[in-house]
């Protein structure tokens, strides 16, 4: 049996989640529609190729402040490591690149060009 009765992120999981752990020196960054047409921005570890440790942070909406104010939970010292982020070209996801990780070198994802 699961045990998420105990996860220690359940009060936030509708809203947010957070996996500093995951976090490494490539990420990408995208919003995804989920059931519902609800739209998460979603950060993800490049390096797991979606498999397990992929998912770095997601975040209820699209909104730059919200989703600043929940990826800063990361430690600034983990966020800071990071060298290159992909990002479409939506003004919100380059202002939230460039807050939570300001040395990590912005790539255009090739999908969105």
């Amino acid at each position: 049996m699961s045990e998420f009765k105990d996860w220690k992120q359940l009060k936030q999981a509708s809203k947010w989640l957070v996996y500093p752990e995951n976090i490494g020196k490539r990420l990408s960054i995208d919003e995804v529609a989920l059931s519902e047409g609800e739209l998460y921005t979603v950060v993800t570890n490049k390096k797991a190729k979606g498999r397990a440790g992929s998912i770095v942070a997601i975040v209820a909406g699209t909104k730059s402040e919200q989703v600043i104010k929940y990826v800063q939970n990361i430690p600034e010292g983990k966020r800071r490591k990071v060298e290159e982020i992909t990002l479409d070209m939506a003004g919100s996801m380059k202002l939230i690149s460039k807050k939570c990780f300001p040395r990590a070198v912005k790539v255009i994802d090739r999908f969105h060009v």
